[in-house]
Formats: C-alpha cells, sequence, structure tokens
C-alpha cells in the first residue's frame, strides 16, 4: 500500500494543478525517477475521470549525450515530434528526480543553445507554457535529501509538508499581496550590496497557489523592460541547466545587465549565459515568494523561488500571463532572500516599506510570514 501522503499529491495534480476533465490528454513527463508510485497514481487517476493519460519516461544522462551529440538538424527534428505531441495534450505534469543536478554541467554551450533554441522554446516556451494546463514538480529522494543537508527520512517529511499545503487557503492568503503588487508602480529594493529600482505599473500580476508549481506560494509580476536600473546581489546559491553558481552580482542601466560576476562558480559561463541573446540581459519577471513552511535553500529552484521572506529576479523570457515584451531562450530564476539570517533587506512600492526584514508590513500581509 502506497504512503497516503501520495494519495493526497496526486489528488492535488489532477484536480487541483491541472483541473483535468472528461475527455482531456494528459501527458506525464518522468525524468530520473527512482520510484514510480506518483506516475502510477496520476495514470489511475486520469482514467477514472474518463481523461487520456500518456506516460513518457526519460534519463538525464541519455539526454546529455543526445544533446552534446546533435547536430542542428538532429536537435530541430527532435524539437519537432515534441512539439507535434504538445500540441496534441491539454493538461502537462513533469516529475523530475534529481539523481545529479549537474549532470548537464559540461555539455558545450554551443550544444546547450542548439538545445534551448530548438527544443526549449518552441515545445516548452512557446506551446506547453501558453496553451497547457501544466504543473512541475521534483520528486524526493537520497540526493535531493543530500542537497538540502537533511537525512532521507527527515526530508520526505518536509517534503510533503510543504507540497500538501492548503493550496486553497494560500491562494486566498496571496489575494492582498497580489493586490498591493497590482496598484504599484515604483518598487525599491534594498539589503546587503544591493540598491534596485524599478516600475511594475501597467503589468498583470499571477498569484501563484499550486496551479504550475508544486511546492507553490509566490505572486509574480516583471518589471517595466527598460526602467531595472541599480545593483543587486544574490545570497542565494543556483544552478542553471547543470552548473552551480553562488553569489551572483549584476548591474542593470536602462533595464539591461551591463556587469555580471559571482563569487563561486564560472564568471564567463555566467556572462555567457546572460548574452545567449538580446533577451537574456533584461529581466523578465519579479516575483515575491511566500511559502511559510520553506525557509532555506537547497539548489533546486522549484523549492528556492518560493522561501518565505525571499524574492527572485529573472533574467530572460517573461511569461504571457505577465508580459513585459521581453523574449529569450533564457529564463533563469535568481533569488535573495531578506529575513535577518540572511542579511535582512526591505521592499517599498512607492517609497512604503512592504516588506522589511522578510516580514510583511500590515495585518492583512500577516498569513504569508512564517509562523
Amino acid at each position: 500500500m502506497p504512503d497516503p501522503r501520495w494519495d493526497q499529491l496526486a489528488d492535488v495534480l489532477i484536480h487541483h494543478s491541472t483541473r483535468l476533465t472528461r475527455g482531456e490528454t494528459l501527458l506525464v513527463e518522468c525524468f530520473d525517477l527512482e520510484d514510480d508510485t506518483l506516475p502510477r497514481l496520476l495514470v489511475r487517476r486520469a482514467a477514472r475521470l474518463g481523461a487520456y493519460p500518456l506516460v513518457d519516461t526519460k534519463e538525464t544522462r541519455i539526454l546529455r549525450e543526445l544533446v552534446r551529440n546533435a547536430s542542428e538538424e538532429q536537435m530541430k527534428a527532435l524539437g519537432a515530434h515534441e512539439r507535434f505531441r504538445m500540441e496534441r495534450v491539454q493538461a502537462y505534469i513533469a516529475l523530475r528526480g534529481s539523481r545529479n543536478v549537474s549532470e548537464m554541467s559540461d555539455v558545450p554551450a554551443a550544444q546547450l543553445d542548439l538545445y534551448n533554441t530548438h527544443y526549449m522554446r518552441p515545445v516548452h516556451f512557446e506551446r506547453r507554457i501558453k496553451h497547457t494546463k501544466w504543473c512541475v514538480l521534483r520528486l524526493p529522494g537520497p540526493s535531493m535529501a543530500q542537497q538540502a543537508g537533511m537525512s532521507t527520512e527527515a526530508f520526505e517529511d518536509f517534503y510533503f509538508d510543504v507540497c500538501n499545503i492548503d493550496y486553497p487557503r494560500l491562494a486566498k492568503a496571496l489575494k492582498p499581496l497580489a493586490a498591493l503588487m497590482g496598484s504599484a508602480d515604483q518598487v525599491h529594493i534594498e539589503g546587503p550590496e544591493t540598491d534596485l529600482r524599478f516600475s511594475i505599473a501597467g503589468i498583470p500580476v499571477v498569484p501563484c497557489a499550486g496551479e504550475m508549481n508544486v511546492p507553490d506560494g509566490e505572486v509574480f509580476t516583471a518589471p517595466v523592460r527598460d526602467s531595472v536600473e541599480g545593483t543587486i546581489r544574490f545570497n542565494t546559491p543556483t544552478i542553471y541547466q547543470g552548473s552551480s553558481f553562488d553569489g551572483i552580482g549584476l548591474t542593470f542601466e536602462r533595464g539591461r545587465i551591463v556587469h555580471a560576476d559571482c563569487r563561486g562558480g564560472d564568471v564567463e559561463k555566467l556572462r555567457r549565459i546572460l548574452s545567449a541573446d538580446d533577451g537574456a540581459a533584461h529581466i523578465g519577471e519579479w516575483s515575491i515568494g511566500c511559502n511559510p513552511r520553506i525557509l532555506h535553500p537547497m539548489r533546486d529552484i522549484l523549492f528556492d523561488e518560493k522561501i518565505a521572506g525571499s524574492f527572485h529576479l529573472t533574467p530572460g523570457n517573461a511569461y504571457d500571463e505577465a508580459d513585459n515584451g521581453n523574449r529569450s531562450k533564457v529564463h533563469w530564476d535568481l533569488v535573495q532572500i531578506q529575513r535577518p539570517d540572511y542579511g535582512g533587506g526591505t521592499i517599498r512600492f512607492d517609497g512604503k516599506p512592504v516588506r522589511v526584514d522578510g516580514k510583511f508590513v500590515g495585518a492583512e500581509l500577516a498569513a504569508l510570514d512564517p509562523d
């Protein structure tokens, strides 16, 4: 008999995240899974609804070889094949294992560019994100527990605690923050080595409560593309396409990144990523993280971007739901935590403090603070 917490998570994904209905086709894409419990439960629930489940299993080590050795024509063929399938599904769930988060770290930059241009952009940025009901999540295992600095058992308890929260209740708690962001113009962020200003006027605001990511808990928008000015130093370690970076610092002028460095990682690779195309040097998303049960980073962006007391800023592609016009093959969420144990910091809207040292100002936002 499977752990009942898997049943609860399957219900969240089918009924809340993808809102699957009779006659719809669901694609469940599995990467490096060590346990097949969740995909089996998803197939079972989808079939009971009268939907049509499809399952694809993939291995990152095989994907690495494919990307390393592919010609441009081969990558175009792969992208065309995968997009053809994506165009025929109404719902998509990605279940991602994490045997080795650095598996793609030695793939040459030119090959990653082919992959991003001919696979990621047409299949996911242009089709899946825009035209399906989708949700992406990681699944727990020893490697992921090690990233978090926890025992396997303790991490599993943490995982289900943050993934199986009451999402309707979270959605209600996010509404006042979304309304406040929707009425704001100027944003001013201060913190250690950070003094950043930009406008969010006229850009839609989207609260997230388990519809596209699990775990969830954020409210995102985007800066007016050319309005970002100043400097920022991110204090959360990050991994992008298998490569690790710590302490990334960015300087902006008229919305464009004019300088980038890092305290850990390959600074030249960092700069290549941020110059992959014109949009990679501009910001496509800004989001406030507020899952009250996620407190510390673990080099997994699906968790780290939801940390209570954090925000993330994203070089690269904007989402259609909060579109500032920026287009890129890159979308890289970079996180700064502003709680006192990470150096503190303040977010102001139109000169008024909204969050100070990771805690929201005002009783209507207090439900989003950690207990």
